[in-house]
């Protein structure tokens, strides 16, 4: 489910910090319910976002509800996603990620997002061409204009930088505490979702300026490298406790930053 967004405060995440570091002690596995989220801003992931990858806990609020700026990230985290696994030599997997956008399913997204400059026709495109198999030197461009696109967008959509990446870290808990249990994937799509998030996080830190952003980005960085380069459905997760107090560290380096 969704709720309103909150203004984080140092308290309130530093308690999120120690109730992961806590939970996090006593393993992973199917109790993973008992890690205890980064919550401050509530869950953010929209349950049965569609295309087999929801978690199937109900109908979700419409994604109209949410400010532009956060449907933006939400569809570019998918197309991280999808671009990262195609160039990893897996269009199979990327294949859903990329279709996103252009996905009846997810139709809500698109509201007010076609005046920002979204092109369908490069999706439609994109999704054909690995429709048809065809290689990736080939489609290069096409993966280029997709990334491009989504930067557009994001440029476009406003909003502030910092609501987003906390946004983002609420939902790349939300997707990867779905996506691995027991100590292995078992959603890739939501475990390869929780990366696009990060990925789009970490590029939306660069838009704040005139503030000292090194920390906020430095923990970005980590938590990028909790997956591979290309989050392959057969890689070896890091355990959801970790990408928890990760996401935390996020939240505490954005709650420093000047209001």
């Amino acid at each position: 489910m969704r709720t309103t967004f909150k203004t984080v405060t140092a308290l309130g995440l530093g308690m999120a910090m120690v109730g992961v570091a806590a939970c996090g002690r006593g393993g992973e596995g199917e109790g993973e319910g008992a890690v205890v989220a980064p919550e401050a801003h509530g869950a953010s992931h929209a349950a049965g976002e569609g295309e087999g990858e929801g978690e199937g806990e109900g109908a979700a609020p419409a994604m109209t509800a949410l400010p532009v700026a956060h449907r933006v990230a939400f569809m570019s985290g998918h197309v991280a996603a999808g671009l990262a696994l195609v160039r990893a030599g897996a269009p199979d997997q990327a294949a859903p990620h990329l279709t996103h956008p252009v996905s009846e399913t997810h139709a809500d997204e698109r509201t007010g997002i076609d005046a920002l400059g979204f092109d369908q026709a490069i999706f439609l495109g994109l999704s054909k061409a690995l429709e048809e198999g065809k290689p990736i030197a080939e489609i290069e461009p096409q993966l280029k204009a997709a990334e491009a696109n989504m930067a557009l967008l994001r440029e476009k959509a406003g909003g502030d930088p910092a609501s987003t990446i906390s946004y983002l870290m609420d939902t790349v808990f939300e997707e990867y505490k779905v996506g691995v249990t027991g100590g292995a994937i078992t959603n890739a799509g939501e475990y390869q979702d929780a990366f696009g998030f990060a990925v789009v996080a970490r590029d939306t830190a660069t838009q704040i300026k005139g503030q000292d952003t090194a920390a906020l980005i430095g923990e970005l960085d980590t938590l990028v490298a909790m997956w591979p380069a290309a989050p392959l459905a057969s890689s070896t997760p890091t355990p959801v406790s970790d990408v928890a107090a990760q996401t935390s560290k996020v939240q505490l380096a954005l709650s420093g930053l000047s209001r």
